[in-house]
């Protein structure tokens, strides 16, 4: 099995879905929190773990001890979505007002970068290995955005987008290619710093990025950047299983490499490839598990659900045998009752009100976590 270790930013507010930023007040007082730009949302990671069941506590746990903190504040809470769902949107509200780089998000984005999300890291120590994982995941991105859309709604309405987050947000540079070596990546990052559309090393905001402790340089792992926020932490353990089982699959035959194993033309296939992962992006965050994509093999159409249901058939095995298929099975879900966004819309199509609608969210993603703490975790931790 490979590591694996999880990025979570979630806001903060009241139980009425209002919003409120509290990030310096976290940050300052709970150990392992930090601040995004705006302080209505903040963030905490998980270490990197072999294993499900530990990782399961290592998301419940920081969330437990920053839901009892908030308690101290007032009345406030963990607000899901990806989206400044209920309002919001008219100013960026700083939460390190001195930090230079924060000022440039501000200026140069302003509220489109105030989403919340999960970044999901799985360890790949060989860097071409590294690189050819990159490329496979950047061509099946929209998949993993199609199981964890959450973002239908800003500043009170219904978007037409089911991950609005993913439709609004600043990919930069706007134009990443397919990193066809180590030396590839090192040199166009290093190119991206010079000409300035890079402010640092992290400043690279695609749906899936190289990652390590000396980047562009010295690399360990992949990092999926693309998903909306999963509020159950059962169902993001089932999206990232797959994203497992796929990159073990890939270890063992390094032939799934798309610019090898994809039938379209040789000479312009990585140009080819990158604009159908943009385009399919963009569909995905419309329609989610509905959208009508383009397989990279040959750019034949299907839909996001039954591509996900032929890569979860594939994975199946080799799942098994490293141990881990059962964090599969609730994807079945899934793409039987939608995700997330797709479960608020059909309560808004009931003539739910969108307020009633995220308020309802809150009470849902606070049950399950007290259902999984009291459980799952104490074993966990004994």
């Amino acid at each position: 099995m490979l590591s694996k270790g999880f990025e979570i930013e979630v806001y903060t507010g009241r139980p009425n879905g209002e919003i409120v930023g509290l990030s310096d007040k976290i940050v300052a007082d709970l150990e392992g929190f930090v601040r995004e730009p705006d302080s209505r949302n903040v963030e905490y990671t998980t270490a990197p773990s072999y294993r499900y069941e530990r990782s399961l506590c290592d998301l419940l746990q920081p969330r437990s001890r920053l839901r009892q903190y908030l308690t101290t504040l007032g009345d406030y809470t963990l607000i899901p979505g990806s989206t400044l769902a209920l309002g919001g949107t008219e100013q960026f509200q700083r939460s390190d007002p001195g930090n230079p780089y924060h000022t440039y998000i501000e200026q140069t984005y302003g509220t489109k970068v105030v989403t919340a999300s999960v970044h999901i890291n799985i360890g790949i120590e060989d860097p071409e290995a590294l690189m050819r994982a990159c490329r496979l995941i950047r061509l099946e991105a929209p998949l993993y955005l199609a199981l964890s859309a959450a973002s239908p709604f800003l500043n009170g309405e219904a978007t037409g987008f089911h991950s609005t987050r993913w439709a609004v947000f600043p990919k930069t540079p706007a134009q990443v290619p397919l990193f066809e070596s180590h030396h590839h990546f090192i040199r166009w990052t290093e190119e991206q710093l010079r000409l300035g559309t890079m402010q640092n090393v992290r400043h690279l905001w695609s749906s899936v990025r190289p990652n390590g402790d000396r980047r562009p340089y010295n690399l360990n792992r992949l990092e999926l950047r693309i998903c909306d926020l999963v509020s159950d932490p059962i169902a993001l353990l089932a999206i990232t299983a797959l994203l497992e089982a796929r990159l073990l699959q890939l270890l063992e035959n390094p032939d799934l490499d798309p610019l090898l194993a994809s039938d379209l033309p040789r000479a312009t296939r990585a140009v080819d490839l990158v604009a159908m992962a943009d385009a399919n992006e963009q569909a995905a965050a419309h329609a989610s598990l509905d959208a009508t994509l383009h397989h990279w093999q040959d750019g034949r159409s299907i839909v996001a659900k039954d591509w996900i249901a032929q890569i979860y058939d594939d994975v199946w095995d080799t799942a098994k045998r490293h141990g881990f298929s059962c964090f599969l099975l609730p994807l079945k879900r899934i793409l039987r009752e939608g995700n997330e966004a797709q479960q608020w819309l059909k309560l808004k199509e009931q003539g739910w009100e969108n307020r009633q609608i995220v308020q309802q969210a809150i009470l849902s993603m606070q049950a399950r976590e007290r259902e999984l703490q009291g459980e799952i975790c104490p074993p966990c931790v004994a």
